[in-house]
Parts: structure tokens; sequence; C-alpha cells
């Protein structure tokens, strides 16, 4: 994977999709047309958190190298050296896996 030359701002995270199952657990082949999009990821960077009315900044409950699960359509796709990533807020994630 190369090297990541983008900086997410806010409470704003940057991962990268983790590939969806080619079978499913019956051992069923399933082509590309009946996949879902990939709901997994892995954080690459996350930002320095919302900014609060108080003017402090929440703290991020994500940190890099977390796996985690978030909505369907959430985040926007990017496409950064010929790689494809997600910029999404923090609070589209789900759950850390782990």
């Amino acid at each position: 994977m190369a090297k990541l030359n983008i900086r997410p701002l806010g409470d704003k995270v940057i991962l990268k999709r983790v590939e969806a199952e080619e079978k499913t657990a019956g051992g069923i082949v399933l082509p590309d047309t009946a996949k879902e999009k990939p709901k997994r990821g892995i954080v690459l960077a996350v930002g320095t958190g919302r900014l609060l009315d108080d003017g402090t900044r929440s703290e991020m409950q994500v940190k890099k190298n977390d796996e985690v699960y978030f909505t369907s359509y959430s985040g926007t796709e990017i496409k950064v050296n010929g790689e494809d990533y997600l910029i999404m807020d923090e609070a589209d994630i789900l759950g850390i896996l782990g």
C-alpha cells in the first residue's frame, strides 16, 4: 500500500475497505455482481476530533490500524495514487473488531 499523503480534519477518518468474501458459508462462489459492498475496513488515519461548543476537541474513539464496521453507504470514496479509500465521519463507524 502506498504512502497516504492526505490528513483527515476534525472528526473524519480515512480507511481502506476490506475486500468482500468470494464464497458463502456454504461454499458457493459469488460473482462480482452478487457481492455486497464491504462494510469493514482498516483505519489508516484519524482527525483531531470534533470541535465542541466550549472550544475543546472530543477524543477520537478509533485509532490507526483499528478494523471497523461502518454503515453501508457512508463516506466519500477517493482515489489516491491509484488506490481507493473512504473518508467518513467517525459517527458512521458502528464498532471496532477485536
